[in-house]
């Protein structure tokens, strides 16, 4: 049986944290920012962890992580 191959992308996004949990960075932060509030702006620049319901699925594309 060959190796799984991990997502390069995924890899890349996401951070297992010592607890388990994967970490990520927020999205809508790179470009047309004017129009977004400097407290919206502010809330995406914090990273947030992966919601459970997407777990198997992150699992799936990082086999090792």
């Amino acid at each position: 049986m060959p190796k799984m191959k991990t997502h390069r992308g995924a890899a890349k996004r996401v951070k297992k944290t010592a607890g388990g949990k994967l970490k990520r960075s927020k999205a809508y932060t790179s470009h047309i920012l004017t129009k977004k509030s400097s407290k919206r702006k502010r809330g995406l620049r914090q990273s947030t962890f992966v919601s459970t319901s997407d777990m198997k699925r992150i699992k799936t594309l990082l086999p090792y992580l």
